[in-house]
């Protein structure tokens, strides 16, 4: 029997029907798994890091050294386990950060000029200003080519430290970071397709664009049998594989191609749904067609994040950092850090600092942008230092730019300790802000726990007890 107290209370913002209210419920299910995905992330970083220094560690670069060899044919693809879980698994996140970007831009906070202006010019501040100042440290040698590693902010790192805070962090200021890491996305994947490929096959690229054509085609046409698309999908990343460009770009093209708006309205679906409620006479073909139809009310992109996101943050990006993470550490290169260290280091939290706030100032005070309703320029402050948690894309940026497993090293623990440092200042300045602006003021429902969600996923965002 339903409790009258919940049966009877009035909806919560995210619960209702109004176009905002389904315009946000995207983001806070993203949310609610990058969140929880940081922490599976952590546990995954500290096994890795654990693991190389420990006795076993022979073991531990063995494993990853692990040849994996398919042979088709004439054709034989052989790599080392490591590299296909950077090449081959990391395309299927890179795949749902394109289709979380398509959607952004086609139904969401990125279609609204005035929305997009403050995180857009943000972003930029947080990839030209660490980028400088890495450079600043490595102008010449081989670290120059680290310059993209502190350019990046890793969306589960930062979501989840937000998280730990609860309601001191309001809803505006989540989407505020969760908006700026998906504009930085978009320039990270820019940097590594133009700036960290080797060698270019020109016959492999425009295979590469036939196939791409030809993925686009099977969208406009509706086409969507599942296999079909993933056997085209499969069949890009080897074309990029091949082509020299980065295998994972053919995640994020597949991403971006993927259709963000439903074929029909959910309006649309619930009268069909009605029409078979009040039909006493209902057959399995009736029944199969209508399913179809309700399915084509939900996009593909919705429904391939939702099915696949899980995946990525629970599995794949944690599987990366197990094979990434695993660094030697030694009292030695933390008391005299090396350029390329310290350089990593200081742009990632000094570098995300000044640039996004900066750039925020700019764009709100030339009228590109405005602060999101309920944010104070101190959550701004705290959401850049959030953004110098670079953890995932720069591990990964750290395996294209160095060849030398010395010189990556050395960067990855830069990665690693301004993302400890930025975390811990980030949720330090946030936590001050909260105190400063006082307890929530009465009646204000905007932090209420959307009942719609999972327990654990309200707990995590703040909204659970």
């Amino acid at each position: 029997m339903a409790d009258p107290q919940i049966s009877s209370a009035r909806p919560t913002f995210l619960q209702s029907d109004l176009r905002l209210a389904r315009a946000v419920r995207p983001f806070v299910r993203f949310s609610h798994v990058e969140a929880a995905g940081g922490i599976v992330l952590v546990v995954a970083t500290l096994a890795a890091l654990v693991w190389a220094n420990s006795p076993w560690q022979a073991g531990y670069e063995a494993l990853w050294a692990t040849e994996v060899r398919i042979e088709l044919g004439s054709y034989a693809f052989a790599e080392d386990l490591g590299h296909v879980v950077n090449d081959l698994l990391m395309a299927v996140f890179f795949f749902v950060v394109g289709m979380e970007i398509k959607r952004e831009l086609v139904i969401g906070e990125l279609r609204d000029r005035r929305a997009v202006g403050l995180p857009a010019m943000a972003a930029l501040g947080g990839m030209i200003v660490p980028a400088g100042i890495y450079l600043a440290f490595n102008p010449t040698g081989v670290g120059r080519h680290g310059w993209g590693i502190p350019m990046a902010t890793d969306i589960a790192f930062a979501l989840g430290v937000v998280a730990l805070l609860g309601r001191r962090v309001p809803p505006p200021v989540k989407i505020l970071l969760l908006t700026l890491a998906i504009v930085d996305d978009i320039g990270a994947i820019a940097v590594i397709g133009a700036f960290y490929t080797d060698r270019v096959e020109l016959p492999f690229v425009l295979a590469a664009i036939a196939i791409s054509a030809l993925v686009a085609v099977m969208h406009r046409a509706r086409i969507v049998y599942s296999p079909l698309i993933a056997i085209s999908g499969l069949a890009l990343w080897l074309a990029v594989y091949e082509s020299g460009i980065h295998a994972t770009i053919a995640g994020v093209i597949m991403g971006l191609l993927t259709p963000a708006r439903p074929v029909q309205s959910e309006l649309e679906a619930e009268e069909l749904v009605e029409v078979l409620d009040n039909d006493d006479d209902i057959h399995a073909d009736e029944v199969r067609a209508t399913a179809a139809l309700i399915r084509g009310s939900v996009s593909a992109c919705d429904r391939l994040i939702e099915g696949l996101h899980p995946w990525t943050s629970y599995l794949i990006v944690p599987i990366f950092a197990l094979a990434n993470a695993g660094i030697v550490l030694s009292a030695d290169s933390l008391a005299s850090p090396s350029a390329v260290l310290g350089g990593v280091a200081v742009a990632l939290v000094v570098g995300k600092l000044v640039g996004i706030t900066l750039f925020a100032w700019i764009a709100v005070h030339v009228k590109l942008g405005r602060l999101p309703e309920g944010a104070r320029w101190g959550h701004v402050v705290g959401v850049a230092t959030l953004a110098g948690i670079g953890f995932t894309v720069s591990l990964f940026i750290t395996g294209l730019a160095f060849d030398d497993p010395a010189v990556q090293d050395d960067a990855k623990v830069g990665i690693l300790v301004a993302s400890i440092v930025a975390a811990i200042l980030g949720a330090a300045i946030l936590a001050a802000v909260s105190r400063r602006d006082g307890p929530q003021a009465p009646g204000d429902t905007s932090d209420e726990p959307d009942r719609l969600s999972d327990a654990p996923a309200e707990v995590l965002l703040g909204g659970g007890s």
